[in-house]
């Protein structure tokens, strides 16, 4: 790669990171030198692109399926990372869905698929990568959640309540785990330029965004990036940092 590689020889697993953010974080983290597991549920089309773009730039990266709202997946993946990686030093928890309607008409399924891999699958991940980060004393969690997480939305019930519980999550395992070296934190976007938002009422959230525009995937790269890989952030936990805009200013 061509950038600085301050993460070499570190293997970062980054969960749904065939496209959007995913993937932004996925060539970022490559890009500081980190071996990249790039996992994804249903394209491994778009996750071997990824693969294939680190590659030809220079880094270091492989493709695994693994649905991460599924227990036994999980602990799958992490298994493999391990027996072909030896070690893991990064975890992203970026994969998640929307199934927006309004609280009243919201069906259990809908519900219950957005927390199942949205908050329950961060804690899969998070769980089985502890062991291995506890025994090496090292080691940097970082969560994708949401500024819908802080503030609320409408037709978002079950969006909101699983990004507000990745924060909770985020901060009882920063407090549990500091002791022996590993920083847990979050990344808590705005609105982004990627495939969820394509659709959205753009004039209408623009008027609420200080900046006055979309962020970009690469710019919420860019900070999880220095959370991951910054010797600077190694003195940062439990903390959420807003890549909005200013949209949420507390």
């Amino acid at each position: 790669m061509t950038t600085s590689a301050p993460m070499n020889g570190q293997i970062a697993i980054v969960t749904g990171a065939s496209r959007g953010i995913g993937r932004s974080v996925a060539l970022a983290l490559a890009a500081a030198g980190a071996e990249v597991v790039v996992n994804y549920a249903r394209s491994p089309e778009a996750a071997e692109a990824v693969v294939a773009e680190i590659s030809q730039a220079g880094g270091r990266a492989y493709a695994l399926c693994a649905d991460v709202a599924t227990e036994t997946a999980v602990d799958e993946l992490v298994t493999t990372v391990l027996e072909r990686s030896g070690r893991i030093d990064v975890l992203i928890n970026n994969a998640g869905i929307t199934r927006d309607g309004l609280l009243m008409r919201m069906k259990t399924d809908d519900w219950q698929a957005v927390i199942n891999l949205n908050l329950t699958g961060v804690f899969f991940c998070t769980r089985a990568v502890t062991r291995t980060m506890l025994k090496q004393k090292s080691g940097r969690i970082i969560n994708i959640t949401s500024v819908v997480g802080l503030m609320g939305n409408a037709g978002q019930a079950n969006y909101a309540a699983a990004k507000a519980g990745v924060i909770g999550l985020t901060r009882s395992a920063a407090k549990e785990m500091a002791s022996r070296g590993i920083t847990v934190n979050a990344v808590a976007p705005g609105f982004i330029a990627t495939d969820m938002t394509r659709d959205l009422d753009a004039e209408a959230i623009l008027a609420a965004i200080p900046l006055g525009r979309f962020g970009s995937p690469e710019q919420v790269a860019g900070a999880v990036r220095f959370l991951a890989a910054d010797p600077a952030a190694a003195y940062i936990t439990g903390q959420v940092l807003q890549v909005d805009g200013g949209m949420v200013m507390a």
